[in-house]
């Protein structure tokens, strides 16, 4: 303990040390002594205010803690004491030894007491029901109001207890049932005595007369009937909701008490005509009995607007009611009551129909012809609001497996007639009336395919469920797509396979027969398939900008989007897009995509792949056709005869079999092809004439004056019968090249030799000739009757760019004013001068290269 005391006391007087130290640096300190003695003399008394108000609180904690707990000890003792006591008097109640034997015996007492209230409450529940309906009934013998006043309050007790049975999880079901009972029951009895008062009116009118009235005497007693009855309606109509929910049972509006009084004789006459033996009560007219009530409408819809409709605009006006036009509209109301017949006429005719597959699409046309009646005409929505009434053939589509027996029935009727679309005689037979005479023709079948398809479409347009649209677009209407695609595939292969030196072999086919596959007969063949798939592939972009395709197309991409259901119907996200677009299941943002994209996808790859087949039977048969042409070789060797310009030149015999060829399949394909398949596949085949000429003919042999004019010749022969059969200028476009060949190696001789030639134009000679004449015969070999023959012919007319064949005379030289020697020399010196010449020529395709070699294949530029 000391050496705890001394050891503070050193650590205080180093503390005081240091202290003085900071404070006494100097000697100039020493001034400030008093004024540091007095700062300190304050601390200390702050120190020690401070210090007493510490040690005063102190106490007062520890005077109020040992307070605290003698209260609390105080309070432990009582409760125990009351404990005691409890248990005591408890063991006493219920004769128990113990506590823990009493507890539940007293528990048991506490529920007997609880049942007995709650007993008491239902009997003063039930006096109160009884007494309400008492009253209800007794003063419904003297003041209708007063009756409709204690059955509110019966309604409104029962409402209450409704709400009541819900939160208490059902604990009262006996009591519920009891009041719904009276409550039902007197509700009867008023509703029966209400109507009672409106059909006396209405037989004072004579009712169901079609020029009924109201008159000024009747008016008061009218619209006191129709306004109890809505009176006693009203608390049911409340709150009341309806719709046709996910599952198959059908919650429809409510049916006026006025219009339902109303309704009856109508009812009675409806049942007359078509619940008995008459005549009109026909299975297989199920229009008979619709029709009719179309016609009540139309009959009474008037009397309906005149006499009810103000009544409900007074009585409803203001309400929640208002916003349902069931309620508001006359009309709309009057409709609901007319339905529940046609309900229980259309449920007792269903099993009847079903069972015959006829009958039962007739009976589904005729109703759903009849709900756009309703929905379109009278303006109908069944109180469903923007979502909209499904109609009569929406409700029972949707009940049971009605929608499927029906999708069945319409599926198989479908394929029938397509099946006799394709059996008939002319199925296949290209329609060349039908369309435009400038369009591509399709088959007989397509356009009856197509037919029997919008067939369908109008046949289920009408339904107002997505599911079932999208069913029938799937099921039947692209099953049938898909099977006519197979069809015209399944047709293209087999010509492969037929015109094959394979398939003739395996399938028996004669070299005769061949020959027809290959020739215009092939050709209507493919163009058939071509046709066909071109015409639906159309027909499909077109119906997939209907409206009506539209919005199914709208509501997939909807219900595709990511977030949404994994599944639409019984079908998955992915079957649907295989069967219809690709573009489907994207966000809010895609755009592009349609509902038949996948099916006229297929039918695109056919057209194309049809027309490319076309194009190579084409440039087989023209490469067939060029045989005799391309092995003869007299270019180098004809001579003219007399003044070529007074001298037609006929086209090669050889090239004949070209000329008939193009003639007839080009012929054929201007009548089957619309103009722009018809020029691609011109231009593919003219592409193959051109290459082979090229290779064959102009780049292979050699060329003199009459040789030109006759190649020449052969050209202007070839565009003739191209031109005659698809167009002015079609041919000179696709044979250019060629063209430009002859007029470059036809090019007229203008007199002497050139200046001079050297190593580059590619012909034998000294590059320092003189112009003599013997220099150039012995340079080119050429006769005075040889320079007489190029000299022939020669014009002076400018050359035509755009159709060079005009630019050449019939004996093929050219008609541009320069000379074979200046071209020669230009064209051979560098290729700008070369490019610069062919401009002047008007030669656009040769290149310099190519120039060069077509214009050393003239036999006066040799060696």
């Amino acid at each position: 303990m000391d050496a705890d005391m001394d050891a503070d006391m050193d650590e205080t007087q180093a503390r005081v040390a240091d202290y003085l130290d900071d404070k006494l640096q100097t000697v100039a300190d020493l001034d400030s002594l008093d004024a540091l003695l007095a700062t300190l003399h304050d601390q200390h008394s702050l120190l020690k205010q401070q210090l007493h108000h510490a040690q005063h609180h102190l106490t007062a904690a520890k005077v109020a803690q040992q307070t605290h707990q003698r209260d609390l000890h105080h309070r432990a003792q009582a409760f125990k004491s009351d404990q005691q006591d409890i248990d005591r008097r408890l063991a006493i109640i219920t004769s128990s030894e113990t506590s823990d034997e009493a507890v539940p015996r007293f528990e048991r007492l506490l529920d007997t007491l609880q049942h007995l209230d709650v007993a008491s409450a239902y009997v003063e529940l039930l006096q109160q029901v009884h007494a309400l309906s008492n009253e209800a009934q007794l003063q419904l013998q003297t003041s209708n109001e007063a009756a409709l006043h204690s059955y509110k309050q019966l309604r409104s007790l029962h409402t209450r207890l409704t709400l009541l049975q819900a939160d208490a999880e059902g604990a009262a079901p006996q009591l519920l049932h009891y009041v719904a009972q009276i409550t039902q029951a007197l509700r009867s009895k008023i509703l029966a005595a209400f109507s009672a008062d409106l059909e006396k009116v209405l037989k004072k009118i004579r009712w169901p007369n079609v020029k009924a009235t109201i008159d000024s005497q009747l008016q008061e007693e009218w619209e006191t009937a129709v306004v109890k009855l809505l009176d006693l309606q009203v608390p049911e109509l409340e709150g009341m909701s309806y719709t046709i929910g996910s599952s198959t049972k059908v919650k429809l509006p409510p049916v006026l008490f006025p219009f339902e009084v109303i309704v009856r004789p109508l009812e009675l006459r409806f049942r007359y005509h078509f619940e008995g033996d008459k005549p009109t009560n026909r299975i297989d007219r199920p229009e008979y009995f619709l029709s009719h009530i179309t016609s009540v409408l139309n009959d009474y819809s008037g009397f309906v607007l005149d006499y009810l409709q103000p009544i409900l605009l007074k009585q409803f006006r203001g309400t929640d009611l208002a916003l349902t036009p069931v309620y508001i509209d006359a009309t709309a109301a009057f409709i609901t009551a007319l339905l529940p017949m046609l309900r229980h006429k259309i449920g007792a005719l269903l099993p009847k129909v079903t069972a015959q597959p006829q009958l039962l699409s007739h009976f589904m046309q005729e109703l759903m012809s009849f709900d756009t009646t309703i929905k379109e005409d009278w303006r109908y929505d069944g109180g469903y609001g923007l979502k909209g009434w499904n109609g009569l053939a929406g409700e029972f589509l949707v009940q049971g497996d009605l929608f499927e027996r029906w999708l069945q029935v319409e599926k198989e009727f479908a394929l029938a007639r397509y099946q006799s679309i394709t059996e008939a005689p002319d199925f296949g037979d290209l329609d060349y009336e039908s369309v435009d005479l400038k369009a591509t023709k399709p088959t007989k079948g397509a356009i009856r395919v197509n037919d029997l398809l919008e067939t369908i479409t109008d046949r289920y347009r009408p339904l107002t469920s997505f599911d079932q649209k999208l069913r029938f677009v799937i099921d039947i209407q692209i099953s049938i797509f898909d099977q006519f695609h197979n069809r015209l595939s399944s047709n293209l292969d087999a010509y492969l396979t037929l015109t094959t030196s394979i398939g003739r072999h395996v399938g028996g086919v004669s070299k005769e027969e061949q020959d027809k596959l290959l020739g215009v007969e092939g050709l209507e063949r493919l163009c058939k398939t071509y046709g066909s798939a071109d015409y639906l592939e159309k027909a499909m972009r077109d119906w997939s900008d209907d409206v009506f395709f539209l919005h199914v197309w709208e509501e997939l991409q909807y219900r595709t989007r990511p977030g949404q259901a994994n599944n639409i119907g019984n079908m998955t996200i992915a079957d649907v897009a295989e069967r219809t677009s690709k573009a489907i299941g994207g966000d809010s943002d895609t755009e592009g995509g349609a509902l038949f994209d996948e099916t006229a996808g297929s039918y695109s790859r056919l057209r194309i792949r049809s027309e490319k087949i076309i194009t190579d039977t084409l440039n087989s048969n023209v490469r067939e056709a060029l045989r005799p042409y391309r092995q003869i070789n007299p270019w180098a060797t004809l001579a003219g005869g007399g003044s070529s310009a007074s001298t037609s030149v006929s086209p090669t015999a050889e090239l004949d079999p070209l000329l008939t060829h193009l003639a007839s399949t080009f012929g054929f394909l201007s009548r089957a092809l619309a103009p722009a398949p018809l020029r691609r596949i011109a231009r593919g085949v003219l592409l193959t004439i051109s290459t082979t000429l090229w290779d064959r003919v102009i780049s292979s042999h050699r060329f003199s004056t009459a040789g030109v004019a006759q190649l020449s010749a052969d050209l202007a022969a070839i565009c003739r019968v191209v031109n005659k059969a698809i167009g002015p200028g079609v041919a000179e476009a696709g044979l250019r090249r060629c063209l430009e060949a002859a007029q470059l190696v036809g090019l007229p001789v203008h007199g002497g030799k050139p200046l001079a030639k050297t190593s580059s134009s590619g012909v034998g000679g000294d590059a320092g000739a003189d112009e003599g004449g013997e220099d150039w015969d012995d340079a080119w070999g050429a006769d005075d009757g040889d320079e007489k023959e190029l000299d022939d012919g020669v014009g002076d007319a400018d050359i035509d760019k755009q159709a060079p064949i005009d630019s050449l005379n019939e004996t093929g030289e050219s008609n541009s004013e320069l000379g074979l020697w200046e071209v020669e020399k230009r064209l051979f010196a560098d290729n700008q001068s070369a490019r610069d010449v062919l401009d002047e020529l008007g030669i656009e395709t040769l290149t310099e290269t190519e120039a060069r070699t077509v214009l050393g294949r003239r036999i006066e530029l040799t060696g």
